[in-house]
């Protein structure tokens, strides 16, 4: 919970940030695994995704233009140490209401991200480092609460 809090409030994972360089990431991580647009198309390609497991640094011009952390509820998070310490892998299920009340005691503001609130989705905002958590049912039982997918963030 503390990652997720911290890179609500800075934008930041540890080092990590955006505007980097992929290199610089790839010093600190070790090499990602390419999505396959760079394997095709090289590494010039914009728009797509480095990986490490669960995290994934979006590139454009070589330089990291995005950050994703997905958890799928119910399983294991596997994260590089950077960005997970002490171990490389965490419970990957977090309720909506656990997040929120970890910003609100960080004193993290956040409001609800009316583009990624719809039917069984719902999404936040979080200010001023404008890092969004997407959060959904984990089936179609509308009694239970939503959990974590993503939290993401990007330059423009």
């Amino acid at each position: 919970m503390n990652v997720l809090v911290d890179f609500a409030r800075t934008g930041r994972i540890g080092p990590l940030h955006c505007g980097m360089l992929l290199t610089e990431a790839e010093d600190l991580l070790g090499p990602g695994r390419p999505h396959p647009a760079h394997i095709m198309k090289g590494p010039d390609i914009d728009g797509y995704p480095y990986s490490w497991n669960g995290l994934q640094l979006v590139v454009t011009q070589r330089a990291v233009s995005g950050i994703w952390i997905n958890l799928w509820p119910g399983s294991t998070a596997k994260l590089p140490p950077l960005v997970l310490p002490d171990s490389e892998s965490s419970q990957a299920t977090v309720l909506r209401e656990e997040l929120v009340t970890a910003l609100d005691t960080a004193g993290c503001h956040h409001e609800v991200n009316p583009v990624l609130t719809f039917d069984e989705q719902s999404s936040i905002l979080t200010q001023p480092a404008e890092v969004c958590a997407v959060f959904s049912l984990p089936g179609r039982d509308h009694r239970v609460p939503h959990y974590l997918d993503v939290m993401h963030m990007h330059t423009a």
